[in-house]
């Protein structure tokens, strides 16, 4: 009788804490789900995050040329000469082959006026306290306050008198790149269907003949 006693009380305490160890681990899984929801709340806080960061950045990208005048008076700088052999003449069509903004590259322009001179692609900060413009495409020597007689080299600063951009008219630029060579006004159609007439500049490279 104690030997049948001693089994069943073996049985019951081994009942008992198998329960208990059953509960423990039923904590640890809802101890460990409650971790696991709280992780991936904050995984996707943090995704969220990255995507507005994004989001942020690619606007910032999109904004670089925000304040670009696309359209133009017609007028030409001072002392700015006309091409005497361009390879497109005033009223030639021509395929734009590099976009200088989004809607640009594969419109058909029309060549409005065509000028031997040189271009520099510049960055500086703008005089309305804009963030700074990296490697702006296109000024020309014409534009330059009191521009020497020669070219600029690359790393030169000058005082801009171009109003392509908001901000732009009387800033300090770093001249980038310098190229000798055929601009072109132009009149174009973006794939917005916005109409741009007298836009300054594009150079020869950057059109192509149907």
């Amino acid at each position: 009788m104690i030997v049948k006693k001693n089994k069943l009380l073996m049985g019951a305490l081994a009942f008992t804490l198998s329960a208990m160890l059953a509960a423990c681990g039923g904590n640890d899984d809802e101890m460990g789900s409650g971790d696991m929801n709280e992780n991936m709340d904050e995984n996707m806080e943090e995704n969220m995050d990255d995507m507005d960061h994004m989001d942020e950045s690619d606007s910032m990208e999109g904004m670089d040329h925000s304040g670009m005048e696309m359209s133009g008076s017609g007028e030409i700088p001072e002392g700015l000469e006309e091409a005497e052999n361009p390879t497109f003449e005033v009223g030639d069509t021509a395929i734009i082959t590099e976009a200088h903004m989004e809607g640009m590259e594969g419109a058909e322009a029309t060549i409005v006026g065509a000028y031997d001179t040189v271009t520099y692609s510049i960055s500086y900060d703008p005089t309305n306290g804009g963030e700074r413009v990296e490697d702006h495409k296109w000024i020309i020597h014409e534009e330059i306050t009191d521009a020497a007689d020669e070219p600029y080299v690359e790393g030169d600063e000058v005082q801009v008198e171009a109003d392509h951009m908001e901000g732009m008219d009387g800033a300090t630029a770093t001249i980038d790149s310098v190229e000798e060579t055929t601009v072109y006004m132009i009149d174009f159609t973006l794939e917005s269907g916005e109409e741009v007439t007298n836009h300054k500049w594009v150079t020869e490279r950057e059109l192509s003949a149907e």
